[in-house]
């Protein structure tokens, strides 16, 4: 065994987050198609790899694009990506905090499960303080696409417990209250939906299917006791608290002129 080997991270998945890849073509469809004039900025916030940003300046001839985030080997994947897809020209990768970011404004704005990244606000606020940043930093007559979550029903207090710390009924809203809340901040929702249970259970199986396979691999190596001890945390975290509880939105949003 190679005690140098460390355990791999995410690398069965696509996107980071519930997202399938009918659901995403669909996505990349309607912002390409539905905008007027065809977009040719893309801003991605809390972009990690940024593969949905990729796919749509691959359906976008000559648009460009920035995605910020403050993990850099996420980053250097995105880049390695691009490289790949002759995209490297078009677009910049930039391991930088989002809070009053000045890369925008842009034609499309992503922020999928990266709200928390616009403000310093804590929960339930950071969703207001996330959708005036998106206000301003989308052009007019451009789309915004927020992943963000919601409760699909109030946490039990067993439900909360199994949580990560702190958790709390009123860290999120409900859809509708979301929905609100962005109509709210100056958008209209021109579509609304939400991730799928295979979706999650894609999302959650991936996120840690790699580190278990090198977990039953190796048991006795040095970074395993840490290792299983966090992602049987989170396994029990996502299976004994918000699953089918916490879902996640993806509303497309067209600023009001």
């Amino acid at each position: 065994m190679d005690d140098t080997t460390a355990p791999p991270r995410l690398t069965r998945l696509t996107f980071h987050g519930p997202l399938s890849e009918d659901r995403a073509a669909g996505m990349i469809r309607r912002l390409t198609a539905q905008a007027a004039p065809a977009p040719t900025t893309v801003l991605d916030i809390g972009c990690g790899w940024g593969e949905l940003m990729l796919r749509l300046l691959e359906a976008t001839p000559g648009a460009t694009g920035v995605g910020i985030d403050l993990n850099e080997d996420d980053l250097a994947r995105g880049r390695a990506g691009a490289e790949a897809r002759g995209l490297a020209e078009r677009v910049r990768f930039v391991q930088e905090s989002a809070v009053d970011t000045t890369q925008g404004p842009a034609d499309l704005v992503l922020c999928l499960g990266a709200s928390h990244a616009l403000s310093e606000a804590q929960p339930p606020e950071h969703t207001t303080a996330a959708l005036r940043a998106l206000r301003r930093l989308v052009t007019p007559g451009g789309r915004v696409l927020l992943g963000e979550a919601f409760w699909h029903r109030p946490p039990t207090r067993g439900e909360l417990s199994a949580m990560w710390p702190d958790a709390s009924a009123s860290e999120f809203h409900d859809l509708a209250g979301l929905v609100d809340l962005a109509v709210a901040a100056g958008f209209r929702p021109s579509w609304i939906e939400t991730a799928g249970r295979d979706e999650w259970e894609h999302f959650e199986s991936a996120y840690q299917s790699d580190v278990e396979e090198w977990l039953a691999a190796h048991p006795d190596h040095p970074l395993a006791k840490e290792t299983r001890d966090r992602v049987d945390r989170h396994r029990s975290t996502w299976l004994r608290g918000y699953r089918d509880v916490m879902g996640l939105a993806y509303l497309t949003l067209v600023p009001v002129s």
